[in-house]
């Protein structure tokens, strides 16, 4: 997001990127989008050709800014705020709970506060500019002004999270793919948390300074026979001191904002995609926790791209103004509309990298046809399916899943347990069998294991060779048992 305030060399031109404010020497102002040509004596001419010329560029500086934020971010930015919000819900869940999902929560949280500044400070006012609809007059003419020196700050602070959390979130990727053993006391949940709140905190302060920049003042214009009032954005002498704006507004901001963290994103995510590649090529001889490890960095690699992208633009941007003094009004609107779609597009990323993330978002916004179509095999990390407990007699079960004519179609180990059926004399004396043979389920809240159904014998017990040939290898009818 660019910077909100800027001034020509004589100090008398306020500008933010949505709406132009004039502040004329003379202590007059123009309304926001009427342009006051200056008077040549002497050249009436040339002053007609000057000003239809004016005219034409004017025009067609609102249009762009009316195709570019009044319609496309706003479009944007109201699809981000649905994304994030799911994402907050499903990373949410008891099952998501992680130190990582918790940085994407706080990210998932600040982007959506970042969309809510963009849509007020660059998104509403093009459409006005355009259209000049009375239901965004008040807005336009009265609210906006009044609210935007307290808002833009808050929009400079939640764009400072999302930067340093982007950053941490990486940060916590590197340790967990390129330091594993470290990764079980440096990324846990309460480190997130502290993480979280240390960065909200600095960033804040950071930008407090910023709810000073700006002053709300009051003018009186005659507009179609009859006086209007109007209030316009002005410069406190903070603002306008010089030293401020060289040391805070151009260094600072770029150091913090692009240049420490981009050089530290660089250089993060090259160490983990040279990991990453290392680990696809040696594949086979990953863990099942290390290839999930793996696919997650790939995802959240995905996610700092997208960063990137989205915020080279706006780089630029200052680093024109920062060096050359040069404001190209076209590339500040398109960056503005770049950091408000990189705070929107992190969901898209979440449901086609993350596959635990997509197996929730269809269980809990689809119905359960959609969910058993697309959602193939169960997951080890999600129960689509009652589940019953039985114990095999020695302190040792087995999860099955029956239905009412008592058969078992499914017959999985407990995760603590290596069971085994076998038609012995012996028959089940744990509760779960009735005399009859019947089954009497017990309905247990657990995960599926994801092993294939493999029985072996129980330990301390020799098979006999007829026990072998009735050992229960696929599925059998709970009467035989």
């Amino acid at each position: 997001m660019e910077d909100f305030y800027n001034f020509t060399s004589e100090g008398d031109l306020l500008t933010n990127y949505s709406t132009p404010y004039y502040l004329l020497p003379d202590a007059t102002a123009s309304y926001p989008g009427i342009y006051q040509e200056p008077q040549i004596p002497g050249e009436q001419e040339f002053e007609e050709v000057w000003t239809e010329e004016q005219q034409r560029q004017q025009e067609q500086t609102i249009y762009f800014a009316f195709i570019t934020n009044g319609i496309m971010l706003n479009v944007v930015a109201i699809l981000g705020i649905i994304g994030n919000i799911i994402s907050m819900i499903i990373l949410s869940r008891p099952q998501m709970k992680s130190s990582i999902n918790y940085l994407l929560i706080g990210l998932a949280r600040c982007d959506t506060v970042l969309i809510l500044t963009s849509i007020f400070l660059f998104g509403l006012p093009p459409i006005y500019d355009y259209t000049h609809t009375e239901l965004l007059r008040t807005y336009n003419a009265k609210i906006y002004p009044c609210v935007t020196p307290y808002i833009f700050p808050l929009a400079l602070t939640a764009q400072t999270v999302s930067v340093y959390l982007t950053l941490t979130v990486t940060l916590e990727r590197f340790v967990a793919v390129c330091h594993p053993l470290r990764a079980r006391s440096l990324c846990t949940y309460g480190r997130a948390r502290l993480y979280v709140t240390l960065i909200i905190v600095f960033s804040f302060l950071y930008n407090l300074i910023r709810f000073w920049e700006a002053n709300v003042v009051q003018e009186t214009i005659m507009e179609d026979g009859q006086n209007s009032t109007i209030y316009l954005v002005v410069a406190s002498p903070l603002r306008s001191n010089p030293l401020y704006i060289s040391l805070y507004i151009h260094w600072l901001y770029l150091i913090f904002i692009y240049f420490l963290p981009f050089t530290s994103l660089a250089f993060l995510n090259a160490a983990i995609y040279r990991q990453v590649r290392r680990a696809n090529r040696e594949r086979q001889r990953l863990s099942r926790l290390q290839r999930k490890e793996i696919g997650l960095a790939t995802m959240l690699l995905c996610v700092v791209v997208v960063f990137f992208l989205c915020n080279v633009l706006a780089l630029v941007n200052n680093l024109l103004e920062s060096f050359y003094e040069i404001l190209i009004d076209e590339l500040i609107k398109l960056s503005n509309l770049l950091v408000t779609i990189n705070s929107s597009v992190n969901f898209v990323i979440y449901v086609i990298f993350g596959e635990k993330f997509k197996r929730l978002f269809l269980k809990i916004f689809c119905s359960h046809s959609i969910w058993t179509t697309f959602g193939g095999r169960e997951s080890p990390d999600l129960m689509t399916h009652d589940d019953s407990l039985v114990s095999n007699g020695d302190g040792r079960s087995f999860s099955v899943r029956g239905n009412t004519n008592n058969s078992i179609h499914m017959c999985r180990l407990h995760r603590s347990s290596t069971g085994v059926i076998r038609n012995g004399p012996s028959g089940f004396k744990a509760t779960g069998f009735n005399k009859g043979g019947a089954a009497n389920s017990i309905r247990v809240p657990r995960a599926l294991s994801p092993g294939p159904c493999v029985y072996y014998p129980a330990k301390g017990q020799a098979l006999k060779s007829s026990e072998w040939e009735t050992e229960i290898t696929t599925s059998t009818s709970l009467s035989q048992l």
